[in-house]
């Protein structure tokens, strides 16, 4: 029996026994075959162990940006009985990433069970909340305010209910991501690693297929779609980002609190990130939609599309209170963006918006690792 023989009868035996034991199945088949050792940063890594342990399993799945080209070219991807679908057992691994790295780990537990259920559950029960507490002061319908947000919330009671969210997911996502960094990569690299995993994370490189064509979608042609609207919803983000930014410098630097017009810099740049919050996850939702049933986990699908319906209702309820902001309406849309935000804060360290930062993670220690001589094979 050979050794792809051996593989594949140990499919059969590990039918049904989680992501862990499948994905160093495939691994191990994959570097038997290494057909594919040229698409993407994955594989070279991958060639690099000859066993595959849990850290390297989640390392690999992180470093994997799901783009198909792998399952369309493999040999023995479904129906063959090796059932080799690279796409589709990394992405059940990162789920399980999520969770095991999560801090505090019964949120994380809670998120992977119910994810969908539970960001949209907040959600609404922070809006509904909020438009609650308009509702006893008569609010919910007022004279035009000038956009003057904080006539309706007072600065400090939004200041310190967002602040203290904000915190709590960034150092969320900071425990988690050092844990993860812990069990993936004990050493360190120079500078330009750092820099090279820099750029590589912000031109998404590895969604372009590792030949420049781009991913796979619902059949073998090859389109850089996913890429385009990648960047669009992270460069959304940042451009949101940037606005709160400018608009503290302004209040507590600048001594100019809001409203501000819409020429000025808080403004503008935070009406580009919500096009960009727009564009880029209605994108995405329409290409999870039309993906190739083979390329998806369907216990990833609701986390997935949750997390994109989140960004979306975000941007359009922003932009929809921007448009509005001198109307009476102004209190019951700040009412609903706020419950929207402050949702889609809680939820970040636990959902699909923190496999961002495990990817940055392992595109760094690649990063370190391809600088380093590859030993396999070679005796200690």
């Amino acid at each position: 029996m050979n050794e792809l023989e051996r593989l594949a009868g140990e499919a059969r035996e590990l039918a049904g026994a989680g992501p862990e034991p499948e994905a160093r199945r495939i691994l191990q088949i994959c570097n038997a075959c290494r057909y594919c050792e040229g698409f993407c940063a994955m594989f070279p890594a991958m060639a690099r162990r000859l066993e595959f342990d849990a850290a390297d399993t989640h390392y690999l799945a992180n470093l994997c940006h799901g783009c198909g080209a792998c399952l369309h070219s493999c040999q023995y991807a479904p129906p063959h009985e090796f059932r080799v679908n690279v796409p589709r057992t990394l992405a059940q691994v990162r789920g399980r990433t999520y969770a095991q790295y999560a801090w505090p780990a019964p949120l994380g537990r809670l998120y992977e069970r119910n994810g969908l259920a539970l960001a949209l559950a907040t959600a609404a029960g922070l809006a509904l909340f909020l438009l609650m507490v308009l509702a006893a002061r008569g609010a919910l319908w007022h004279e035009p305010l000038a956009g003057d947000f904080y006539a309706i919330f007072p600065h400090n009671l939004l200041v310190t209910m967002f602040g203290a969210v904000f915190a709590f997911a960034c150092v969320a996502i900071a425990v988690g991501v050092v844990r993860f960094w812990r069990d993936i990569e004990p050493g360190g690299g120079p500078a330009a690693a750092w820099a090279e995993a820099g750029r590589d994370a912000l031109r998404l490189k590895y969604l372009d297929g590792g030949h420049g064509e781009g991913c796979n979608d619902e059949d073998d042609r090859y389109t850089l779609r996913r890429r385009v609207f990648h960047h669009f919803t992270f460069y959304g983000f940042m451009l949101c980002f940037a606005a709160t930014t400018v608009g503290t410098i302004y209040h507590y630097l600048l001594d100019r609190p809001a409203p501000y017009a819409l020429t000025e810099l808080p403004v503008i740049l935070g009406t580009l990130g919500g096009i960009g919050l727009l564009v880029g996850p209605a994108g995405l939702l329409w290409l999870n939609a039309r993906r190739h049933p083979q390329h998806l986990e369907p216990g990833q699908v609701p986390m997935d599309r949750g997390f994109a319906a989140l960004l979306l209702a975000t941007s359009a309820s922003g932009l929809a209170l921007l448009a509005w902001r001198d109307t009476g309406a102004m209190a019951t849309l700040l009412a609903l963006h706020l419950g929207i935000v402050m949702a889609f804060f809680l939820t970040m360290p636990y959902g699909k918006f923190v496999h961002g930062a495990y990817r940055v993670a392992a595109l760094l220690k690649w990063s370190f690792e391809r600088r380093r001589p590859d030993t396999v094979g070679i005796p200690e």
